[in-house]
């Protein structure tokens, strides 16, 4: 069997592990007796039902959510910087994040915390905000003659800087408002997520699959939109895809847990160092590595501070932010290099 299956097998087996220490990871302390009671006794009245409650309702609920979102933003970074040719790009580039946070923002103010929507308000707020930020990044794009790689990210980064301007006057406007959008902004997998995850599933199966369908039109692009183009390749339509594809499972991953940074720019790049650079085998190490070190910094976000928690989004940027600064350093020495 080919060495990389190997690897991406063995991410596999490493996050279905990480999974289940997890369940033992809380404020409330579950032994691993506990744990294989209650799995042991599931659906049976003569279990303990604390115990259930908390493995099942809470932390469960909350693994399932970590891997999704995990798997979403690192498959999405995998997208994201083969079509950038870029190691330093990540699922927040084109304006998904400021624009799911915009969209619950203007629930929180206009629509009361729950909304007239049900459990399910904040996240479809989220997502409605993401996938327009993207549409709009993309329109404006789409001006020229031809949509480049270039103006895709000027595009991103004026609109993202916009929704948060937005997002920033909407809690300066409303004082009491202001705790419930900036804890959602934070980042956190403590939302309750059964009625998320079935629907959350969809959107990033749909948005990863469709990702991982370009995967050669992705390892194209690395040698530079002209040869890309030479051998066949569509580039407007290519284009189009990927960043549908990838802002789908972001708008989906942000949606269901908050802006949490840094898992799509370093995930991707992990998985570079294990599984080399053709996509097909990319963007799949990349969505587990995502979701092994979403679970990670979750855990060490119930953990730290014990028993209060601390939001996993400033985890990852804690985590994250000295990452960004050494990759930027070793692009700026090859740059150099190269000059």
């Amino acid at each position: 069997m080919n060495r990389r299956i190997w690897i991406i097998l063995g991410l596999l087996g490493l996050l279905v592990l990480l999974q289940v220490l997890s369940l033992r990871v809380g404020s409330v302390s579950v032994t691993w007796e506990d744990i294989l009671e209650t799995l042991s006794f599931a659906g049976d009245s003569d279990s303990n039902d604390t115990h259930a409650t908390i493995i099942w309702q809470f932390r469960w609920q909350r693994i399932l959510l970590g891997t999704l979102v995990g798997v979403g933003l690192g498959a999405a970074g995998a997208g994201y910087q083969g079509l950038f040719r870029n190691p330093l790009a990540d699922p927040f580039v084109i304006g998904a994040a400021s624009g799911a946070a915009l969209g619950v923002a203007c629930l929180v103010v206009f629509g009361g915390e729950r909304g007239v929507m049900g459990p399910l308000s904040n996240a479809t707020a989220g997502l409605l905000g993401a996938l327009a930020a993207v549409w709009l990044v993309y329109t404006i794009a789409s001006l020229g003659s031809h949509v480049s790689v270039f103006t895709l990210l000027l595009a991103g980064v004026a609109v993202s800087s916009f929704a948060g301007a937005l997002v920033s006057l909407l809690m300066f406007l409303n004082d009491r408002e202001m705790a419930a959008i900036f804890h959602w902004i934070l980042g956190s997998l403590a939302r309750p997520g059964g009625a998320l995850l079935p629907w959350i599933t969809l959107l990033m199966a749909v948005g990863i699959l469709s990702l991982w369908s370009s995967s050669r039109v992705l390892d194209a692009l690395t040698f530079g939109e002209e040869t890309a183009a030479s051998l066949g390749v569509n580039l407007t339509t290519a284009r189009l895809k990927i960043v549908v594809s990838a802002s789908l499972a972001t708008a989906a991953a942000v949606a269901a847990a908050g802006t949490i940074g840094f898992v799509g720019l370093v995930a991707p790049h992990l998985a570079r160092q294990l599984v080399g650079a053709r996509h097909g085998y990319l963007i799949p190490a990349s969505a587990l590595l995502g979701a092994i070190l979403l679970i990670a910094a979750d855990d060490l976000a119930r953990s730290i501070a014990a028993p209060a928690e601390l939001p996993v989004g400033v985890v990852t940027a804690l985590l994250g932010s000295p990452f960004f600064l050494l990759l930027l350093r070793s692009t700026s020495r090859q740059s150099g290099g190269m000059a």
